[in-house]
């Protein structure tokens, strides 16, 4: 079988609190580990989207309307659909397994990823990525 659940690619949740919203796998998990005995990856995703951005907006208000606000997650491979999209945000020396375990490495590793996916956005690349989906 072919792996094509990378890192990089562009994921929707399907299950859970952020069903319906989009994430990048950061490290995938084909044969499972010790305590998740099945295929699964570690995801960064955008739980607040950025709002639209006119041109008569002020400077500060388009500082506010570009921010993002992110997750971290272990997520079953049943549970994601892969996209055609790949996001090329290096985030795998941010994100790792063991920012997982304690509220305060979640937290610092949340408000990096949040950077660099606001950076990404500002760059206006990858623009599908940061719309909402329209279900």
């Amino acid at each position: 079988m072919v792996k094509f659940l990378k890192p990089n690619k562009a994921v929707i949740i399907l299950q859970g609190r952020y069903a319906g919203r989009k994430a990048v796998i950061v490290k995938s998990f084909d044969d499972g580990t010790r305590d998740r005995p099945y295929g699964h990856c570690l995801v960064a995703g955008i739980k607040k989207y950025p709002s639209k951005v006119i041109r008569k907006d002020s400077s500060k208000k388009t500082a506010k309307k570009s921010r993002v606000k992110c997750f971290l997650k272990l997520v079953n491979y049943q549970h994601v659909m892969p996209t055609r999209y790949t996001l090329d945000v290096d985030l795998k020396d941010v994100v790792n397994v063991d920012s997982l375990q304690s509220k305060d490495k979640k937290v610092f590793a949340c408000k990096a990823t949040k950077e660099k996916l606001e950076e990404r956005f500002k760059t206006g690349k990858n623009r599908w990525f940061f719309t909402k989906l329209r279900f």
